[in-house]
């Protein structure tokens, strides 16, 4: 396992932990079977903290798609030049 995997994993559990810290915007059980769920689309503007771990998500969900696609472009390369001359 290398650094940028370590990187790659952290990354990943902050998502998750911060996509937990969101309130949802619904009432939940009790609201899905009385119909009280159909605010979902209501404009409902975010403030204070709510608003910091939005954003937090979303810089933290950019940096994973990144990361991904960094790793996934090192790593391939390396493994496809390997092939190339194994099968040259």
């Amino acid at each position: 396992m290398k650094w940028y995997d370590i990187i790659f994993i952290i990354v990943a559990l902050i998502i998750i932990i911060l996509s937990l810290l969101q309130g949802g915007k619904s009432e939940g059980a009790s609201g899905a079977i009385t119909g009280g769920g159909l605010n979902v689309f209501a404009k409902t503007k975010e403030r204070g903290s709510e608003k910091v771990v939005t954003y937090l998500t979303f810089g933290f969900a950019i940096a994973f798609l990144a990361i991904a696609l960094l790793i996934s472009v090192a790593t391939g390369d390396s493994s496809a030049a390997a092939s190339s001359s194994s099968v040259a």
